[in-house]
């Protein structure tokens, strides 16, 4: 059942586009050793599982962020997962993110360009994309008092131990704490009854709600952050692009888009088989672990003509998997969008002359959670903001 081509987790952690276009080519669903199941590559297949819940199941106690932060919306399906999921829907609306949240990001982003503007250079995953992220999410859930570094400490732990439970290995004590430390600030935020997470008491336990602020948490400094970072990353690498952003706004959407597409921030989502079945012709298990490669079915050639390659104007790059299809589609996704837009957005107004530091920038590495190691920029520095 060992497939020649099986990428060691070592190669799915790195440079990985090539080894899944291999797979891909020899066959869309191929058994990979180091991940212990089976691997989809490409976007037909991956849409198939996602959207049958039925037969291609998160509700199984193998699922990685169960073993970290419990059950929540994401680790239950059918009438369990409207339940969990239902609370915070409005919240997240279109419709209601820009409205409630959109000059908070603003002022916060102008805030972070502002301190980090006159020394004419930076690491922009850091300096911006990172804490935006996180004061965000600090702000979306109310979780009065906690601060950026910390919360950020929490993430990245939380972060190491689901990767971890990917490749096999325990939880470890610092997220542990980590989570312990994030506890003690949700239970303060639902105890306020005017906040988001205040407002789920009367349809979640005190667990539930946990677990999902904690999965709320994760999942929005993790899109947010390597949207942000992935996108100033491919514009900067591709100069011309840059520029015609630069003078025309309406294509900052289309950046976004084009940067989800080609390198997600959530490489591969698992399900698993809740019967025997079938897919692409490849007899599956009951109980078989089936990992959707996003980054892989977002690179299908038979869908994107040149699709290793950064397009602002590609005609169908919203055709992205890269919010996961079906009903566990990111609830986040238009904060995310959002954060990112204004983002851009703060950098193209107020960093004149901006140019690509090659020298100090580091590509985008993770096995499950992927973004840039490091995005840094020149620009031509001033004392204070126009």
């Amino acid at each position: 059942m060992l497939d020649p081509l099986s990428p060691s987790l070592a190669d799915l952690e790195g440079s990985l586009h090539p080894h899944l276009a291999a797979l891909r080519s020899k066959n869309p669903v191929a058994w990979v050793e180091s991940l212990g199941g089976w691997l989809v590559t490409d976007r037909a297949t991956a849409l198939a599982v996602m959207r049958d819940f039925s037969t291609f199941t998160v509700d199984d106690p193998r699922f990685s962020t169960t073993q970290v932060m419990g059950i929540s919306m994401l680790s239950v399906d059918g009438a369990q997962h409207g339940r969990h999921r239902e609370p915070f829907v409005e919240s997240f609306k279109s419709s209601a993110v820009g409205p409630h949240f959109g000059e908070w990001i603003a002022v916060e982003a102008r805030r972070l360009v502002e301190s980090f503007k006159p020394h004419g250079t930076a690491e922009l995953r850091s300096a911006l994309a990172a804490p935006l992220a996180v004061a965000t999410i600090i702000e979306v859930l109310g979780l009065v008092d906690a601060e950026v570094d910390e919360v950020l400490a929490w993430y990245r732990f939380i972060g190491e131990a689901i990767e971890g439970i990917n490749a096999g290995r325990a939880v470890d004590a610092s997220a542990q704490q980590s989570l312990a430390q994030l506890r003690h600030h949700i239970d303060e935020a639902v105890q306020n009854g005017n906040s988001l997470l205040g407002q789920a008491v009367t349809t979640l336990t005190e667990e539930e709600i946990f677990a999902n602020a904690a999965v709320m948490m994760f999942g929005a400094i993790e899109t947010s952050e390597g949207t942000t970072a992935g996108t100033l990353l491919h514009l900067l690498q591709h100069p011309e692009q840059l520029d015609q952003v630069q003078n025309d706004r309406s294509l900052v959407s289309a950046a976004i888009d084009e940067t989800l597409r080609l390198e997600p921030s959530v490489t591969l989502v698992d399900r698993y088989a809740t019967t025997a079945t079938e897919l692409s012709g490849v007899a599956i298990a009951e109980g078989d672990l089936v990992s959707v490669s996003l980054a892989a079915a977002n690179r299908d050639p038979a869908v994107f003509d040149l699709p290793d390659q950064f397009d602002i104007h590609r005609h169908n790059l919203r055709q992205h998997v890269t919010f996961v299809q079906g009903p566990h589609r990111c609830l986040g996704m238009h904060l995310a969008r959002l954060e990112t837009q204004i983002a851009l957005n703060a950098v193209l107004d107020h960093l004149p002359g901006l140019v690509f530091d090659q020298q100090n920038s580091t590509p985008a590495r993770g096995l499950v959670f992927r973004k840039p190691v490091a995005v840094t920029a020149l620009w031509e520095s001033s004392t204070k903001l126009p």
